[in-house]
């Protein structure tokens, strides 16, 4: 299976495998958020496009094109290319420098890189179906308020992820009472048991419990002792996408 990227310029943008590091992340005592498998692993889900140039982008409020200004560190000949005020009302856009196909029944999520916050802009996210469109998407940012952000280069601009979203449509969500599945009841109300006690433990300075630090049934992929149940097959704790290889 191949996700083929087709350049639409000379110099596109770097594209690389998601990172699992933020920022923001790193910024915790003991990086304490990496400890969510859930937001670790998001992080690196898919795939990101970098700023080839630093730039700062100002929004006066304003409904125009013309009131957003786009400002590159050094002079760029092809910054026109990466960033535009394409669609007004203070939403920033930026080209992905490639057109993208993928197999037959797989769309591309295009969104920002997932955890990674910015003061005052917003990404917004599309779905494409990109095993047929014969031309490129944009990236699209909308400020929060009128100010000033910045892009750093190399910073992450736009996240693609691929889907089989036609097979939603085959999905019907369902409400059923836990005490009709005996067995996920069971594992559920030991899990909570341990979590509990576990907390208990943290708040009263156990210092057993404070050297564990957290539980780590999720993130090692195990259930607790009495649920009884095996450990589930094909957990995964770290992802490694490939990078891009020319053809």
């Amino acid at each position: 299976m191949e996700l083929e990227c087709f350049p639409t310029t000379e110099r596109p943008p770097e594209l690389i495998p998601g990172r699992p590091q933020r920022a923001w992340m790193d910024r915790f005592a003991s990086r304490h958020p990496y400890r969510c498998l859930p937001l670790s692993m998001a992080n690196c889900s898919g795939w990101e496009l970098l700023c080839p140039t630093a730039f700062t982008a100002e929004w006066n409020g304003g409904n125009m094109q013309t009131d957003i200004t786009l400002t590159p560190d050094h002079p760029n000949p092809d910054f026109h290319k990466l960033a535009t005020s394409h669609f007004s009302h203070g939403v920033l856009t930026f080209h992905s420098g490639y057109l993208f196909r993928t197999p037959p029944g797989w769309s591309m999520w295009v969104m920002g890189p997932p955890n990674h916050v910015k003061d005052g802009i917003q990404p917004l996210a599309g779905v494409v179906e990109t095993d047929w469109l014969p031309f490129p998407f944009t990236m699209n940012w909308i400020f929060t308020r009128p100010g000033r952000v910045r892009f750093e280069k190399g910073e992450p601009f736009c996240f693609i992820t691929l889907l089989q979203d036609h097979t939603l449509h085959e999905i019907q969500p369902v409400i059923r009472r836990m005490d009709s599945d005996p067995e996920l009841r069971h594992q559920y109300d030991v899990w909570e048991k341990h979590r509990s006690e576990f907390n208990q433990k943290i708040f009263r300075g156990d210092p057993e419990a404070t050297k564990e630090a957290w539980q780590r049934f999720y993130f090692k992929g195990e259930f607790p002792e009495e649920a009884g149940a095996p450990n589930p097959e094909g957990h995964i704790n770290k992802r490694r996408l490939k990078a891009p290889k020319f053809r």
